[in-house]
């Protein structure tokens, strides 16, 4: 009985010792005007007092949340010192709120629910995706990829603002600092801290105007190498060569003329004898739209490999999980 009793005056003395405290600390916050420093406080309180507060029952609260009736009582203590307030009085029905506990109620669960969200949240659905979306692409991809991608994209997420595609020299740097969600194109390099996916794998084409002279020739890798040849310039400034589209070494007799863009570059082979050496997905968009060939290299490339590429700062957000499943299902379908 005696170690009972200990126990007991104990446990009161440790209740009004911390109710002291918390009142010290909250009268100082008061005159000091400073936000209470949630270090200090077990936020695991609030979890009882939401439960308080619905079953204004002292045992019943405890069943709810997995706790016995001398740990909510103690519980309890601890949060009438914590809110300088009673929170929740005898009466002859039961426990009833003070005004402090009523205002408390109202406000409660609504934070908690906040918090429970924050954590408890791993899928994000469509629906919820509300920004835009910003693509880095190379030029010549862009044929390929966006009259398959945007119709999918309307279609499956007409929700989405707007998707920008931006040249694929600022990849590197865009995805890491989150101005870019994803990247499409070729990389043959594993990066560090970058993931991506392999979407589809193409070959490579020429293109050439249709009656090109070489095309009454032997098509044979030493003429070919002794023809004029367009290239897509794609020098990174910030030297992220890497992550760049590039063709194969051809070897040819002269250095290309370099183009910024795969269209000017197509045009101006539709007139002269230049000839073109890009993916054949593209090389097909873009003889439907000017008078040239599509013929196969005398030689053989590397296979071409379009990856989607993203930062491992977005790799699990379920927003970008959503949008990474989606540009994939689009790109993907009717693939190589």
């Amino acid at each position: 009985m005696n170690f009972m009793k200990r126990n007991v005056e104990k446990e009161v003395t440790d209740q009004l010792a911390y109710r002291r405290k918390m009142l010290q600390d909250w009268r100082g916050e008061r005159l000091t005007g400073h936000q209470i420093n949630l270090a200090s406080i077990d936020l695991n309180l609030l979890v009882a007092l939401e439960a308080l507060l619905e079953y204004r029952n002292v045992t019943h609260a405890g069943q709810h949340i997995g706790r016995s009736q001398p740990a909510m009582s103690r519980a309890l203590g601890r949060l009438r010192g914590l809110f300088n307030d009673d929170l929740l009085v005898r009466s002859s029905t039961g426990l009833i709120p003070t005004p402090q506990g009523e205002h408390l109620a109202q406000r409660l669960p609504s934070a908690l629910r906040t918090i429970r969200e924050m954590v408890t949240s791993r899928s994000v659905i469509s629906k919820e995706w509300g920004r835009g979306a910003t693509l880095a692409i190379p030029d010549h991809q862009a044929l390929a990829v966006l009259p398959r991608l945007l119709p999918w994209l309307r279609e499956r997420a007409p929700h989405l603002d707007t998707l920008a595609c931006l040249p694929f020299d600022r990849a590197v740097r865009g995805l890491e600092q989150g101005d870019i969600d994803l990247a499409v194109g070729h990389i043959d390099v594993q990066l560090p801290g970058y993931f991506q996916r392999s979407l589809y794998t193409d070959r490579f084409a020429c293109l050439l105007r249709h009656d090109h002279p070489a095309l009454a020739q032997e098509w044979t890798i030493d003429n070919f190498a002794t023809l004029r040849h367009a290239a897509i310039s794609t020098d990174s400034p910030d030297h992220f060569g890497p992550i760049y589209d590039h063709l194969p070494n051809l070897r040819a007799d002269r250095s290309p003329i370099l183009f910024s863009s795969v269209l000017t570059a197509a045009v101006v082979a539709s007139a002269t004898d230049l000839v073109l050496l890009v993916p054949r997905r593209v090389a097909t968009q873009v003889s439907a739209m000017l008078p040239l060939r599509v013929v196969d290299p005398p030689l053989e490339p590397a296979p071409y490999k379009v990856m989607l590429i993203w930062h491992e700062r977005c790799h699990h957000d379920p927003q970008h999980k959503w949008l990474r499943k989606e540009v994939a299902a689009a790109l993907e379908t009717g693939a190589d």
